[in-house]
Formats: structure tokens, sequence, C-alpha cells
């Protein structure tokens, strides 16, 4: 698990508020416009969602450069900020690569 001052501790924060705005879009705002006419909804968490997809690309770029990701690390964190859960599974499965990378540079 990251320290709090490690890179990923700050891609993972930027990625959870990413993650619940998108699931609040899809999930709150999206049916409160289409069932029952607010369309305020959709401006103001969809505004709020779009900022943190554009902040989460720019931690992910970031955190890509300061800390060792395989090969699939950035490809596969741009896909899972488009998918509803993509930036929990993401944040997940990078922890855990990186985790291993660092197990087996200690080893050598």
């Amino acid at each position: 698990m990251p320290r709090s001052d490690h890179p990923l501790s700050t891609l993972t924060m930027v990625g959870f508020m990413e993650g619940m705005s998108f699931l609040l879009l899809l999930g709150v705002a999206m049916p409160l416009k289409y069932m029952m006419g607010i369309h305020e909804a959709v401006k103001f968490v969809g505004s709020a969602h779009g900022v943190l997809f554009l902040a989460y690309l720019v931690v992910l770029l970031t955190t890509a450069n300061r800390v060792k990701f395989p090969l699939w690390g950035m490809p596969a964190g741009v896909i899972a900020a488009i998918l509803p859960f993509g930036p929990f599974v993401f944040d997940y499965a990078i922890k855990k690569a990186v985790d291993k990378n660092l197990a087996a540079a200690e080893a050598d």
C-alpha cells in the first residue's frame, strides 16, 4: 500500500472522485434528466465529471512518469477512465503491478 505522499495516492484519490462522479452522472443525474425532466442535474454533475476526468488524465500522465508503470499501465488507465467502475479496477491492478515491480527490484 503506497504512503500518503506517494504519487499513487494522488492517482487513487483523483481516480476515486472521477469514478464516483461518472457513476453519479450515469446513475442519478441522467435518470433525473430523462425520467423527471430535471436537466440541471446533468449540467452540474456533468461539468464536475468533465473537470475530474481531465484532472484524472493529467494525474495519470504525471504519475506514469514518476512511478515505474508496466507497459500496459498508461493505456489501461485511459480506457479505465471511460468505463463505469474502471478507475476502481485500474487502481487495484496498477497498485498490484507496481508493488510486484518494487518487490522484484528489491530482490535483485
